[in-house]
């Protein structure tokens, strides 16, 4: 049987025990404030990122890797082994789609678009060791992946709007009247886009509205992994998990966003994150 590698990009944001118990490969994007570059998850997490945020004054550039990196990281991989690889979504990033153009020279590479990000890319990794160690193909387990990745359930709660108008994904008009009125706007991704889905006021409440949904979804949520992933949000992960818990959730890992997730998000953004069965 051939060994089937699977690799992925840092903003999968899975933990460093959950990688090695299922011998995943993590490729660091690039987060770059003036001349200074960072790999991330290497060289930089998110609280040396917001401390460089406040030195700067603005936000840093992130980068994909390009076609010819792929292509180099592509090539350590003998031909007598198969690659596959999922990182942050392709209407997200370019990354995925530098990885295309790379793969058109390998026979043994495979690619799977997460259509997500952090560790709703991570659910869909884990699903790809389970079905590697159950002797699936690299085909196989590409073709398998394609009916988890809709059912992948992504919200995080944002605290604050400033990274989010730094990032153009919010305009100085809503970011002034969120702010006034402490509104917690609640990110979901939505056919591989982020898009506002509520917008509670105060952060407690957003925090229930998640727990809310969870509970809601209780009876068709996969109970493998639920993960609970944040940036610089400890109180608020373990706020989460324990409400999870009273209510019967299990199989709960609380993991940490990478310096590219947290670029787009700003400090103390914290998510549920599941797949559905159905």
């Amino acid at each position: 049987m051939r060994k089937i590698n699977i690799v992925t990009d840092s903003t999968s944001d899975l933990s460093d025990e959950l990688l090695k118990k299922f011998d995943i490969k993590v490729w660091p994007l690039y987060i770059n404030f003036g001349e200074e570059s960072f790999r991330d998850k290497v060289d930089i997490g998110a609280e040396l990122l917001y401390k460089k945020v406040e030195e700067y004054g603005e936000l840093p550039k992130t980068a994909a890797l390009s076609p010819l990196k792929f292509h180099e990281l592509f090539s350590e991989y003998s031909k007598d082994e198969d690659v596959i690889y999922m990182g942050i979504g392709s209407q997200l990033s370019v990354n995925f789609n530098n990885a295309r153009l790379a793969a058109e020279e390998f026979d043994n590479v495979y690619l799977a678009d997460s259509n997500n990000l952090s560790t709703g890319i991570g659910l869909q990794l884990l699903k790809m060791a389970k079905y590697r160690d159950e002797g699936l193909t690299a085909q196989e387990i590409v073709e398998k992946i394609k009916e988890v990745t809709p059912k992948v359930s992504t919200r995080f709660a944002i605290n604050t709007l400033e990274y989010l108008h730094k990032g153009g994904r919010c305009s100085s008009t809503s970011k002034f009247f969120g702010t006034a009125l402490n509104m917690k706007p609640i990110i979901k991704v939505i056919d591989g886009k982020m898009l506002a889905a509520k917008k509670p006021i105060g952060f407690k409440k957003a925090l229930n509205a998640m727990v809310s949904e969870a509970l809601a979804d209780k009876d068709n949520i996969d109970p493998d992994y639920i993960m609970i992933t944040h940036s610089l949000a400890d109180k608020d992960a373990i706020y989460l998990k324990k409400k999870l818990e009273s209510n019967g959730f299990t199989n709960i890992y609380i993991t940490k966003a990478s310096g590219v997730i947290s670029t787009h998000c700003g400090p103390r953004t914290i998510g549920i994150l599941y797949i559905l069965k159905n």
